[in-house]
């Protein structure tokens, strides 16, 4: 998957999972009552600062904070744009 954009030092670019729609004992959720997703796949990777470079890489699968991030929209799909410390966990 590629993208027309590329982020600049130490930042990245995620495209968010899709949100629950049924709990697991099989209730189905709302739309209005989703749960921002908090998991995502690295789409682009920044080049990373001199005194840091980059952890994370294309296609990893990501933990991040819930409001964490810049919501952008390319070409239809919802992407976030946050800085590698934003990012919890590697999944």
């Amino acid at each position: 998957m590629s993208v027309n954009i590329r982020p600049l030092a130490d930042r990245v670019l995620i495209e968010p999972m899709e949100a629950e729609t049924k709990t697991a004992s099989g209730i189905i959720i709302p739309d209005n009552a989703k749960e921002k997703p908090q998991k995502g796949t690295v789409v682009a990777v920044g080049t990373g600062t001199k005194d840091e470079p980059m952890t994370v890489k294309e296609h990893d699968v990501v933990l991040y904070g819930k409001y964490a991030g810049t919501e952008l929209k390319l070409d239809g799909k919802d992407y976030l744009i946050m800085r590698e410390s934003d990012i919890l966990a590697i999944v």
